[in-house]
């Protein structure tokens, strides 16, 4: 399963990449609004160079014209431009008019198995399941991410399943073994798998080991 950073935050992005474990990043609005103080398109190309994966810009405007309009000055941006497109009526055609020009999308905020099969029906690239967003009302959000992977799988239909809405690490793990392509998750849920009490508690008395090992040598050179 790929690993896609969600954030418009290019500190978070470099160090990532540094990582050797970003397969792309997804943004939107509500995240460029937490880094704001360069244009969106700005922090796009610049994001564009830190990673070759695909980098999801997503369009504002809710007719169809409007998103065509947005997203096709996006996808001159840079060739690993996605274009993030709504679930809606108008989105659909949106989404189906990019896959004619040869524009890859992500379908965003589907909340459900036929959203999703309706995206892919449509030309999107990428589908994006919100599971936190589902878990929250009470809906096991892993079964979309499920249903889809098996629908598209059955079929062979080429668009992938993007888990989205990525709250902590059980998700990501939940989302590799129900058959996610990908997975797009927050710097912090990034950090926190990193990390296991264990392995920080084994790194420390590691060390500690190490220093009195040298310290008793030390003393019977000394002697």
């Amino acid at each position: 399963m790929k690993i896609f950073l969600d954030t418009a935050d290019i500190d978070e992005i470099r160090t990532a990449a540094r990582w050797g474990v970003l397969d792309g990043v997804t943004t939107n609005p509500t995240l460029y609004a937490k880094v704001s103080g360069a244009s969106y398109e700005s922090i796009l190309a610049e994001v564009c160079k830190i990673t070759p994966g695909p980098v999801s810009a997503e369009v504002v405007a809710e007719d169809v014209e409007g998103m065509l309009r947005e997203g096709r000055s996006f996808a001159k941006l840079a060739p690993n431009i996605v274009v993030k497109v709504p679930m809606s009526e108008e989105g659909l055609e949106a989404i189906s008019r990019f896959a004619e020009e040869g524009i890859k999308t992500n379908c965003t905020l589907v909340f459900s198995s036929n959203q999703g099969l309706l995206a892919a029906k449509a030309g999107a690239s990428l589908i994006s399941p919100f599971v936190g967003r589902l878990d929250d009302i009470n809906q096991d959000g892993m079964i979309v991410i499920r249903e889809l992977a098996e629908m598209f799988a059955i079929h062979d239909i080429e668009s992938e399943v993007l888990a989205a809405s990525i709250r902590h690490p059980q998700h990501v793990t939940q989302a590799a073994l129900a058959g996610a392509h990908i997975a797009t998750l927050p710097f912090k849920v990034l950090q926190q798998m990193v990390h296991h009490p264990l392995t920080d508690k084994g790194i420390v008395q590691f060390r500690a080991d190490w220093e009195k090992a040298r310290a008793t040598l030390a003393s019977k050179k000394g002697d």
